[in-house]
């Protein structure tokens, strides 16, 4: 079977339980219902504004920035290819929102744009064409990477991803060479304590093993920060609503803190810098540090091995952990799994242009320029039968097939049930206050429970 095929069906089993909680936005929640309904007002007149020469045309507001050029690039053969003007604008990182909204304000308004999942999806839905009898929602492998209503497909999830923690085989594997190695081999992490006997160890020992520290720098700037106020958020988030047997709430209790600020405070003290300089650490410095070998350990995802591979670190030495935070029965925890990328048409565009994105969307994932595209240039895994035969060079997707086989139970995303993208910020301002020693642990703790309550109020008023 098929590398894509086998990861295809691991996730349309856990997707099932991630579509009803929401899997969802890594950087973007949905802004409040008054704003979209000022957005559709004014948006209206996209109806008569476009599509004027009678061919259609095409503008997608593209989510992720770095896959900025290759979506320029796809465009660019299109339109060689068939005539049709494709145009596709990039919201800045932590943006997509608000450059959102703005954009179907416009007179000229994306004709293909994105929601994060069912929360976002309440506040677009009068945006979002049935995509039920369409070409690209024919080639979906399964309902569970639709956004349903009944037999309307508002949104249609074109990536899935998987997230842990990332490591260096050949730089482990040294260090448990040496005389006193707290393990023998990476298969012994199965657990918080072991995790973090491993990165102090290395921490101790790190002019011994040749690197700057255990992990890569907790980076708090925009292009960084979203891998610990959301993708490390998301685990006692998930942790409670399984332990409550919920898959959303408006007022969440907070019942796995201590675990978040344990891990928290391990990629802080066993890390490659002092805590008190994250806050100008990048995403690149991270990847950067991990790909040149500095440190054993990089929180992130199967999208990173772009900007790892092809430097001090082979691509046979690629590996990845779940992130582990001292929960019980976490030996039994795989790697994190959900989409957050579900592509919407915006019904009130002209028709032709609808028919001009829908016809641009069925070449993307049916073409063999679109599919290399997409798998190849992006290393995007994606849920379409078209896909079945792709095998992938990625070896972090060959890692999250791994757990998906090995009887191992995925954390579901649940990105889209956390408030707001000012929650997240609030959450984030709050760690990185925490880390420089500006603040107290509860302040952490007041931003993430408070500040979930206080934005889910705004949200509903």
């Amino acid at each position: 079977m098929k590398k894509r095929q086998l990861l295809a069906l691991g996730l349309a089993a856990s997707m099932v339980v991630g579509m009803v909680a929401g899997c969802g936005s890594s950087t973007d929640t949905a802004a409040d219902d008054t704003a979209s309904t000022e957005a559709a007002d004014a948006g209206d007149a996209a109806d008569t504004s476009s599509g004027a020469s009678g061919t259609g045309k095409v503008y997608y507001l593209n989510f992720k920035p770095e896959q900025a050029e290759d979506w320029q690039e796809l465009a660019a053969a299109y339109t060689a290819e068939t005539g049709v003007e494709v145009t596709v604008e990039t919201a800045a990182s932590g943006t997509y929102e608000s450059t959102l909204k703005s954009e179907m304000a416009k007179s000229d308004a994306p004709t293909l744009f994105q929601v994060n999942g069912p929360v976002g999806l309440a506040n677009w839905k009068d945006y979002c064409l049935d995509l039920a009898d369409t070409d690209v929602y024919g080639y979906l492998s399964s309902d569970d990477f639709a956004l349903k209503e009944g037999d309307t497909v508002y949104g249609i999830a074109y990536v899935i991803e998987t997230y842990g923690i990332i490591y260096n085989k050949a730089l482990l594997a040294d260090y448990c060479a040496l005389d006193n190695a707290v393990i023998a081999s990476a298969d012994e992490i199965k657990s918080f304590d072991t995790l973090k006997a491993v990165a102090d160890d290395i921490q101790a020992r790190k002019d011994e093993l040749g690197v700057e520290g255990a992990f890569t720098s907790a980076g708090m700037d925009s292009s960084s920060d979203w891998r610990f106020k959301t993708h490390l958020a998301n685990m006692p988030i998930y942790y409670e609503y399984k332990e409550d047997g919920i898959s959303s709430t408006d007022a969440i209790k907070g019942t796995y803190l201590d675990n978040y600020k344990q891990i928290w405070d391990l990629y802080l003290t066993d890390s490659t810098c002092d805590p008190a300089m994250i806050s100008a650490k990048t995403g690149t410095d991270a990847s950067t540090e991990f790909a040149m070998g500095e440190a054993v350990f990089y929180q992130n995802g199967t999208w990173a091995y772009s900007d790892i591979t092809g430097y001090e670190v082979a691509d046979e030495d690629l590996g990845m952990l779940p992130i582990y935070i001292g929960v019980d029965g976490e030996e039994n925890q795989g790697l994190c799994t959900g989409s957050e990328n579900y592509w919407c048409v915006n019904s009130k565009a002209s028709e032709e242009n609808i028919q001009a994105t829908l016809d641009f969307l069925a070449w993307v994932v049916s073409s063999e320029t679109g599919i290399e595209g997409l798998s190849t240039n992006m290393g995007f895994v994606t849920p379409f039968t078209t896909f079945d035969s792709v095998e992938t060079t990625n070896p972090l997707l060959a890692a999250a097939n791994e757990y998906l086989t090995n009887g191992t139970t995925s954390v579901t995303w649940n990105f889209t049930t956390m408030p707001s993208e000012e929650w997240k910020n609030g959450v984030g301002s709050a760690l990185l206050e925490y880390a420089q020693g500006t603040g107290e642990w509860d302040g952490v703790v007041t931003a993430f429970v408070d500040g979930w309550a206080t934005e889910y109020q705004a949200a509903n008023q």
